[in-house]
């Protein structure tokens, strides 16, 4: 057998493997394939479809590169580049592409759709809308325009017109990957939960398998605080993808909600085993383990506190502000205050106008002796919320431990003015109360054992005996 014929065997083979999901295999017989006749374009663009498939979607591009390299006609293989890149996050190289391709076919609609997708995720919404338009002038009756649009418009806050344009998109071809969904999706942007809780139950339907839709239903349910139904949801993913983490996160939150702490510790446990770079179950894992708190459950979350920390320490630029808000308000429950001035110290940098990053500064600073400091804290979390009852509790707390009792009761009366049920203040004007009625009941045994001294001074004061006077007779 010559070399030739081996490799369209092989190539033949890649595409029964590809048929079975065998990605892998897939791509090992048409890269043998290719290293034995790399001149043909069609094996490059295969071996770009099972990279795709695979989710290596920076390779799947450069064998689509390849398959344009071997045939510059084919505009589709620069289509389907750029799609793989806008997969992969990487817009800006997508849209260069898409210019190649048009350069091709100006006509190819699907590329000024891929455009108007490239423009939003870079935050280029007006030029999103020209592409749009200009798709449009191409084919006025192209679902997926409307489709990549309804993104922009949603990106953009504008839930109503991106709402139309789903249905437009329906309208014109039903068939579109998750459509229903997209839909739901927009309708929760616009608070109509129930409408879009029967668009995931009719997206289900046609597919009853969409791990994606199972999993965005389970979270309606449970912003619905219909519990059981939502961890249904989430039990059908796991049953379909056993691995899947998204699935674990999700039933460790629900049962996080409901108070099943043991549930909860298990199910985020399994999602840090399958996936160690998700910070956020990490974090949960660890808040819950403390709650627990067995012996063997406080040195597991020490350990994953610390590597929280050096991941903050290694490169603090790439954890974001949530997370730093996460891992402050878990090392606050840890006990450990002055690790968390650190993070919070970080977070307030990133976020100066976030009135309750100053806030819980102000708590670790207070609980670390950091008085001063912490007055100058909850003094800029009130100037950013003027109406943050916890910046008031806190600073009438600190002004009682300093002994500062009017500037405590002031506080106090602000905190209730605002909110007259809020039981922390009451407790505080109930110690305050108490502290006065002391004060007064002390007052009056003074004053009374002052008079009572004096009373008693003037009952046993020794009586003094009169001079002895001789008589005038002899």
């Amino acid at each position: 057998m010559n070399d030739w014929s081996e490799a369209e065997q092989r190539v033949e083979r890649a595409h029964e493997l590809f048929e079975l999901g065998r990605w892998d295999d897939a791509e090992n017989e048409l890269r043998t394939a290719l290293s034995l006749n790399p001149y043909q374009p069609e094996w490059h663009f295969n071996l770009g479809l099972t990279l795709d498939a695979a989710g290596r979607f920076e390779n799947a591009s450069a064998a689509f590169d390849d398959a344009f390299e071997h045939d510059p006609s084919n505009e589709q293989a620069m289509l389907m580049s750029a799609g793989a890149l806008l997969r992969a996050g990487n817009a800006e190289t997508a849209l260069k592409r898409l210019a190649c391709a048009l350069d091709v076919d100006p006509e190819l609609v699907d590329a000024w759709a891929y455009r108007v997708d490239a423009f939003a995720a870079l935050g280029r919404h007006d030029e999103a809308e020209e592409a749009f338009y200009q798709g449009q002038q191409v084919d006025a009756d192209h679902a997926d325009l409307y489709a990549s649009m309804a993104e922009s418009l949603l990106d953009r806050g504008l839930n109503d017109k991106a709402v139309w344009c789903l249905r437009e998109a329906a309208r014109l071809d039903s068939s579109l990957p998750r459509i229903e969904a997209r839909l739901a999706s927009a309708y929760l942007q616009t608070g109509r939960h129930e409408r879009a809780r029967q668009l995931f139950i009719r997206e289900l339907r046609r597919d009853p398998g969409d791990i994606d839709t199972l999993l965005d239903l389970g979270d309606l349910l449970f912003d619905m605080n219909r519990m059981v139904e939502a961890r249904e949801k989430y039990n059908r993913v796991l049953e379909l993808e056993p691995g899947n983490a998204d699935a674990h996160a999700s039933l460790g939150e629900l049962y996080a909600q409901i108070g099943a702490d043991d549930d909860a510790i298990t199910e985020f446990d399994i999602v840090v085993r399958l996936d160690p770079s998700d910070g956020i179950s990490a974090r949960r894992l660890a808040a819950n383990l403390l709650r627990r708190g067995l012996d063997t459950d406080l040195a597991k979350a020490r350990r994953l506190i610390e590597h929280q920390l050096r991941l903050v320490r290694t490169d603090a630029e790439s954890v974001d502000a949530e997370s730093l808000d996460d891992l402050g308000c878990l090392l606050l429950d840890a006990g450990r205050p002055k690790d968390a001035v650190r993070i919070l110290n970080l977070l307030t940098a990133r976020s100066p106008e976030n009135p309750l990053a100053w806030h819980r500064l102000a708590v670790a600073q207070f609980e670390c002796g950091l008085v001063e400091k912490g007055f100058g804290s909850a003094r800029q979390s009130l100037r950013l919320n003027p109406r943050s009852v916890p910046a008031m509790h806190n600073l009438a707390v600190a002004h009682i431990r300093s002994g500062q009792i009017a500037r405590a009761r002031y506080w106090i009366r602000q905190a209730l003015a605002i909110d007259p049920d809020d039981q922390p203040a009451r407790r505080l004007r109930g110690v305050l109360i108490a502290h006065a009625v002391k004060r007064v009941v002390l007052r009056g045994f003074s004053l009374c054992a002052g008079l009572c001294g004096i009373a008693l001074g003037f009952i046993v004061r020794p009586t003094r005996r009169p001079a002895f006077r001789k008589s005038a007779i002899g």
